[in-house]
């Protein structure tokens, strides 16, 4: 089967550093590590395992990371090399191994793609899977399979950007037919800001900032919105057409364009104050910022945007970020966190969550539509324009790119 494969050799990824400054479209031409090529369907690894054909595998921020090499190197050791990119997905199961209880082939499901203590086989789980807490496994490089934090970083697994892949019977989440295809693809995603939210859960009186809204961004107002959320929520967009999503999620107030700073402090009532070099001090601001891009400005304005004593939560991958000025969280006396993937363990109205589960119970109950968020849709062999149009998605107006698989 054809696939897009991360294989990493020192070779290749040092001209794809030298020769990806000259155009991006190098860091996927087949000369560095990711490549587009034949390898053969993944086999079960056990008999509690099942394969699962791919409808839509969806194009993340740190799927592309990887492809670009611009990805923290610390995560390298809980990873196996070659590996089919992608974890956002949809599909349905085509092969069932023998001790799989309660799925059959042709069940349509969403993959957890989490390789904790269970998918890995191992019986006596670590203290923070027993507890729920699979964001948290210690065993991601043991048990029965080659280390991976995920599926589409482990070399056993493969990933959603194949027509094929694995997962263990325990990352399974059915999906109702009520829900679309496109919605499905992106329950990954929603759950990933649905954690978020419901771990950082703004009161009524408050004041929201979410920086960033690309699919993590706007999946969190989403998640904040479908949650009956009633604080203040302030969204800082980049582009037009992220800001008119943003209000059609629920946004309580969108930021887009230039001056943001004298926006912020217009809204929140806060303080300008310029030092004399660098950015602006603001004294005063919102209660909890929600950074969802990663990289130093963002992460720079969000330490700064935060009132004293505020929280910053970081959900967005930040990766390596240089001459980072820390002060703005010891003067302001603030708490600053992340907020990492998904669990077992979600309270929402008094009942324990799987957080998979209740994205899809919110999906469901019409409490979260996110199938438009699915912008672009592209054949496997298409992969050059569809990473091309994620380069320039103020043109194209992408929200979500995925591939699809559909015969």
């Amino acid at each position: 089967m054809e696939a897009i494969q991360f294989n990493f050799s020192y070779p290749r990824y040092g001209l794809g550093l030298a020769l990806g400054k000259l155009s991006p479209t190098v860091y996927w031409s087949g000369i560095t590590c990711t490549q587009y090529k034949e390898i053969p369907e993944p086999e079960l690894p056990n008999d509690e395992w099942v394969l699962i054909k791919t409808r839509l595998g969806g194009i993340c921020g740190t799927d592309m990371s990887a492809v670009k090499l611009t990805a923290s190197t610390y995560s390298t050791p809980l990873v196996t090399f070659p590996f089919v990119l992608g974890h956002e997905n949809i599909g349905r199961i085509e092969r069932v191994g023998g001790k799989v209880e309660g799925w059959q082939v042709g069940d349509r499901v969403v993959v957890e793609p989490m390789l904790w203590c269970k998918p890995r086989g191992i019986q006596e789980l670590c203290p923070y899977c027993a507890k729920g807490e699979i964001n948290r496994c210690i065993n991601i490089t043991g048990g029965n399979i080659s280390p991976g934090i995920q599926t589409g970083l482990c070399r056993d697994t493969g990933g959603s950007w194949a027509p094929y892949f694995l997962a263990h019977q325990e990352q399974l989440y059915r999906v109702p037919e009520t829900i679309s295809d496109e919605n499905g693809m992106m329950i990954e995603p929603f759950v990933i800001a649905l954690h978020a939210a419901l771990e950082n859960f703004p009161q009524e009186n408050e004041k929201v900032l979410i920086i960033g809204a690309g699919s993590i961004g706007l999946c969190l107002v989403a998640a904040l919105a479908a949650l009956n959320c009633h604080a203040e929520i302030i969204v800082l967009a980049r582009y037009g057409f992220q800001a008119e999503a943003a209000k059609k999620l629920g946004a309580s107030r969108v930021i887009q364009g230039g001056r943001y700073y004298e926006q912020i402090v217009e809204i929140t009532g806060a303080q300008l104050k310029r030092p004399l070099m660098g950015k602006p001090m603001v004294i005063g601001g919102v209660d909890c910022v929600f950074e969802c891009v990663g990289n130093k400005s963002s992460l720079d304005d969000a330490i700064r945007f935060a009132d004293n004593g505020g929280k910053v939560v970081f959900v967005g991958e930040p990766g390596v970020v240089k001459n980072l000025d820390w002060t703005p969280i010891f003067t302001q006396d603030l708490e600053v966190k992340p907020a990492y993937l998904y669990n077992h363990v979600e309270e929402y109205k008094d009942q324990h969550w799987k957080t998979f589960d209740l994205a899809i119970h919110l999906m469901e109950t019409g409490n979260a539509d996110l199938s438009w968020m699915v912008t672009h849709k592209y054949r496997l062999e298409d992969y050059k324009q569809a990473f091309s149009v994620l380069g320039k998605k103020k043109q194209e107006g992408a929200i979500k790119v995925a591939f699809d698989f559909l015969e």
